[in-house]
């Protein structure tokens, strides 16, 4: 947590509609089984799927790289993405929680890969709902208290995720290292307006 520790917490979101191709009959069912049989993912839950698995399987991944390559340049953050860890998720909704003391030296960019399922990324410190629709990107500094909830309810609630109902979504992730002599030229903290100290 010490890169956490040195510097402040940023309440700016970055985010945005990509037109992403669509995930394939196929590759949602296999998304569904994994995470019902190899994740057992529960609510509240955020757990990794097999990435290697999806790039094999779907020709639309490409195109979602393109997309999300082209929009973080458009933001000024230039070739970010090629020297950011990248990883594929699925949650059924998400807790309250910050990530800073694992991740804090990072920023996250997420690309949603599933359809509406009436779900929404909510900031509530920074007063913000995001409604998670395929396409939607977003980019926030890890310290940042956040959660996915019920479009209709007022935070995270487990009873709004009962079993049996369709409410997994799955979604691409990124570490944007908020210091490195290659990430210093992409703006990622400036972006973010996220301001070091001294140690």
């Amino acid at each position: 947590m010490s890169n956490c520790l040195n510097r402040n917490i940023s309440p700016i979101v970055l985010s945005t509609t990509l037109n992403i191709p669509e995930p394939t009959a196929r590759l949602n069912a296999d998304w569904e089984r994994d995470i019902a049989s190899q994740l057992c993912l529960e609510v509240g839950d955020v757990k990794e799927l097999s990435l290697a698995r999806t790039r094999l399987r779907w020709d639309g991944f490409e195109p979602c790289l393109q997309a999300m390559a082209n929009w973080t340049h458009d933001v000024g953050l230039q070739d970010v993405l090629s020297n950011a860890d990248m990883a594929l998720m699925a949650c059924r909704g998400a807790r309250y929680h910050h990530d800073a003391e694992q991740y804090g030296g990072s920023a996250f960019c997420n690309l949603f890969l599933s359809e509406d399922k009436s779900l929404d990324l909510h900031f509530p410190h920074a007063g913000l709902r995001i409604p998670l629709t395929r396409g939607t990107a977003v980019i926030f500094d890890t310290g940042q208290t956040h959660a996915v909830v019920k479009r209709s309810s007022n935070g995270f609630n487990e009873a709004d995720f009962p079993s049996g109902s369709d409410c997994s979504l799955v979604f691409l992730t990124w570490e944007l290292p908020l210091e490195s002599t290659v990430v210093k030229k992409t703006g990622v903290a400036k972006a973010l307006q996220i301001a070091f100290t001294p140690r």
